[in-house]
């Protein structure tokens, strides 16, 4: 790969992440620590793709949650650019957290069983 933008992404082929969430967590722990800038313009996804040895769809997928997410934002001409860091995703989170505790509450459910579908959502995905 040349010495541009996500040059210094690699995808582990024995690892049990999938290979679009991990170049999903590259970009955006890129965008959260200011590696990747807010405006900067990422790779075609064909163009991604080819460079690391992926499926086009691996790609677009990561791309789309992405997008999803607040993170980066794809207009056809100007093509994929970081709209945010992850900041917008972790208030997601949190937002979600609030409203699944309260859930928890207003059902009388004990926090540690709680914490357990959470566990197990997360490992389960």
């Amino acid at each position: 790969m040349d010495d541009g933008v996500l040059s210094w992404v690699r995808i582990d082929g024995s690892s049990s992440v999938p290979p679009f969430e991990q170049l999903r967590l590259q970009i955006l722990d890129a965008a959260n620590d200011g590696s990747l800038p807010v405006g900067t313009r990422l790779p075609p996804v064909r163009t991604l793709a080819a460079q690391l040895g992926l499926a086009v769809n691996t790609v677009a997928r990561a791309y789309r949650e992405l997008e999803q997410a607040e993170v980066v934002t794809t207009r056809s001409r100007a093509g994929t650019v970081v709209a945010a860091s992850g900041d917008n995703g972790q208030r997601r989170v949190a937002e979600a957290a609030r409203v699944f505790a309260h859930t928890v509450k207003a059902n009388g459910m004990d926090p540690k069983t709680a914490l357990s579908y959470v566990e197990a959502a997360l490992r389960h995905g």
